[in-house]
C-alpha cells in the first residue's frame, strides 16, 4: 500500500499485491489515482483544516504568507498539492527543498539560533510558542489566563491579583495549562503557597509573574510588595506537562464545550460580583454617619437584599438560573450607589 501511494504520485494507476493476506491467499488488485484520492479525501481535508487553524492561531491572513514549503513525503501527493495551491489562491508551491529533508533544514536553523551561531542565518528567526494557555485558579474555580496560547517564547508577564478575605494570612497559587474556563477542567501543573501575609482588609494586592525561557521552562513567582514576601515554583518542559495528543484533545474539548464554558464564566463572574457588593455594602453600613441617614424601611430593604444574596452564594453553584444572580446583583448595585452618594 505504501508503494502504491508513492507510485500514484507520478502515475495514474498501479497494482497492489499482498502475499498471503489471509489463510495463505494472495491479494492482487489495481487502484487508480482518482480512487485513491476519493478514499483519502477526508484526510486531505483535515490537512487543510490544520493549515487554516495554524493561520488563525498565528492571526495571519493567507496573503501574508510569502512561500508555501512542502514538508514530508506525503506532500508529494498531487491532490494534496492541488488543495494546498487552491487554499492559497493559486500561489505557486516551493518545491526547491526535498520534502523528506525539509524538517532537517529547519532543525539545523533552530540549532544555529539556539547556539547563538547565527552568522550564517542572519535573516531567519524561528519562534517557538506556548501550545496551551497558562494561568492560575481564582475565586469561583475560574482560570485566569496570564500567558495566552500561541504566545511566542521566551516571555515574561506579570499580573496583579488580591486576597479574597479580610486578614488573609496565606494564599494558595495553583498553576494550570489549558483552554477551558473552569480551572479544574484544565491540567494542574503545580501549586505553592505565599504565606505570612500582613493583616489587611480583603483586596491586598499580590503580584504573580510567569516566565518561560527559551528551553520552555516555566517559572511562576508571587510577591506581596509591602513586606517583600515572595515564593516561586519552577516547572520543566516534561514535568506534569501534556503530550501532543493530549494538547490537541484539550483544544478540541474547548471548542466542543465553548457554549457551556461561556455560561459558566458568566455565572461565576456574576457570583463574584455579588460577593463583592455584599462585602462593600456591609462595610459601608458600619459607618455610623451613613447608618444614621437611613430610615428603618431602607435598612430593612438593604438587609433583605443582602440576605437574599448570601443565600444564593451559599447554594454553591446549585442554582442554575443565572437571572436570579443578575437580578440580585442589580439590586445590590443600586443600594451601593445610593449609599456612596450619601458619603
Amino acid at each position: 500500500c505504501e508503494r502504491a501511494k508513492r507510485t500514484l504520485s507520478y502515475a495514474v494507476t498501479t497494482n497492489i499485491e499482498v502475499d498471503g493476506l489471509f489463510q495463505g491467499v494472495d491479494f492482487c488488485s489495481s487502484i487508480t489515482r482518482a480512487r485513491f484520492e476519493e478514499l483519502n479525501m477526508e484526510l486531505f481535508e483535515e490537512c487543510m483544516e490544520t493549515i487554516e487553524r495554524c493561520l488563525s492561531d498565528a492571526k495571519m491572513e493567507k496573503s501574508c504568507v510569502h512561500d508555501v514549503v512542502l514538508v514530508g513525503g506525503s506532500s508529494r501527493i498531487p491532490k494534496v498539492q492541488q488543495l494546498l495551491q487552491d487554499f492559497f489562491n493559486g500561489k505557486d508551491l516551493c518545491k526547491s527543498i526535498n520534502p523528506d529533508e525539509a524538517v532537517a533544514y529547519g532543525a539545523a536553523v533552530q540549532a544555529a539560533l539556539l547556539s547563538k551561531d547565527i552568522k550564517n542565518v542572519p535573516d531567519l528567526v524561528l519562534l517557538d510558542v506556548t501550545p496551551l494557555s497558562l494561568g492560575v485558579f481564582v475565586q469561583g474555580d475560574l482560570m485566569s489566563v496570564v500567558i495566552p496560547r500561541n504566545t511566542t517564547i521566551p516571555v515574561k508577564k506579570t499580573q496583579e491579583y488580591c486576597t479574597a478575605d479580610d486578614n488573609q494570612s496565606s494564599v494558595a497559587i495553583k498553576v494550570y495549562e489549558g483552554e477551558r474556563t473552569r480551572a479544574s477542567d484544565n491540567n494542574l501543573l503545580g501549586f505553592f503557597t505565599l504565606s505570612n501575609l500582613p493583616p489587611a482588609p480583603r483586596g491586598l494586592p499580590l503580584f504573580e509573574c510567569f516566565t518561560i525561557d527559551e528551553n520552555g521552562i516555566l517559572s511562576v513567582s508571587a510577591e506581596e510588595k509591602t513586606t517583600g514576601n515572595k515564593n516561586k515554583i519552577t516547572i520543566t518542559s516534561d514535568k506534569d506537562r501534556l503530550s501532543t495528543k493530549e494538547i490537541e484533545r484539550m483544544i478540541q474539548e474547548a471548542e466542543i464545550y465553548k457554549a457551556e464554558d461561556n455560561k459558566f464564566l458568566k455565572k461565576a463572574k456574576t457570583r463574584n460580583d455579588l460577593d463583592y457588593y455584599v462585602y462593600k455594602i456591609r462595610n459601608v453600613l458600619k459607618k455610623e454617619d451613613i447608618n444614621s441617614m437611613l430610615c428603618s424601611q431602607e435598612k430593612e430593604d438593604i438587609s433583605s437584599a443582602i440576605n437574599k444574596a448570601t443565600d444564593l452564594l451559599d447554594e454553591n453553584y446549585e442554582q442554575d438560573d443565572i437571572s436570579m444572580f443578575e437580578d440580585c446583583l442589580k439590586e445590590l448595585e443600586s443600594f451601593f450607589g445610593s449609599l456612596k452618594a450619601m458619603g
